[in-house]
């Protein structure tokens, strides 16, 4: 793809979209907590949490590090990437008491792309502790729907390695005033966190976390080495 350019606040992409197209979109984009957009509304506005295809982890680094500045303190939507992958038992340990909204998913297999999956976390931590097996769950309701062996065998893979509590997770997105993310950017194995504008709303951002072993320029996961068995 070619180069994003590195803006200094988050992205906000004007869509025209039906609900039906919404949902169907659902595959393509990590939306979080749910589409919440009403029918008569011919229009939203989406932002979006994460690097762009393209930027380098430095330039991210950077920009999402000037998403924590300002004088008001609200709360707000934020992407925290972590430096490597997590298990779900972990996730409360990594951020401490801030609200988790979701937890993201992505089992890392080098040379192999695989889905991210993000879990809705309520305000528990039963719930969170569970969210690696929910991911397996939601993935496992694909299975029907993939085209192709390869596809097929690097979904079974990455249902039985959720399912067996692997480190598997990137990141998380949380809700939290500014001057708690900061703190949180400063935590030991936090590598980026990038927050929304206060006025961004549940449902209607897309998220795709800075993967722990991301390279640049950041892009797609290669795709051409062996699928290990299930």
């Amino acid at each position: 793809m070619p180069e994003a350019p590195a803006p200094t606040g988050p992205r906000r992409i004007g869509r025209g979209l039906a609900f039906g197209a919404a949902a169907a979109a659902c595959g393509v984009f990590v939306v979080a907590l749910g589409y919440l957009i009403p029918p008569a509304e011919p229009a939203v506005s989406t932002d979006r949490l994460g690097p762009d295809q393209g930027e380098t982890v430095t330039e991210y680094l950077g920009r999402a590090h000037g998403t924590l500045t300002g004088p008001d303190d609200g709360e707000r939507w934020a992407l925290v990437s972590f430096t490597g992958y997590r298990p779900a038992v972990g996730l409360r340990e990594q951020v401490g008491d801030i609200r988790i909204g979701q937890a993201l998913y992505q089992v890392p297999i080098p040379r192999v792309a695989t889905p991210l999956t993000a879990v809705p976390t309520p305000d528990s931590d039963i719930a969170l502790r569970r969210s690696g097996n929910d991911a397996a769950w939601q993935l496992a309701d694909r299975r029907g729907y993939v085209g192709g062996e390869r596809a097929a065998q690097v979904l079974d893979v990455t249902v039985a390695r959720l399912r067996d509590g692997c480190a598997c997770s990137p990141g998380v997105v949380v809700r939290a005033p500014l001057s708690r993310l900061r703190e949180l950017a400063g935590r030991p194995g936090i590598r980026a966190v990038e927050a929304l504008p206060a006025d961004a709303v549940a449902g209607r951002f897309a998220v795709g976390p800075l993967l722990p072993d991301s390279t640049d320029p950041i892009g797609p996961q290669p795709d051409d080495g062996p699928v290990p068995p299930a």
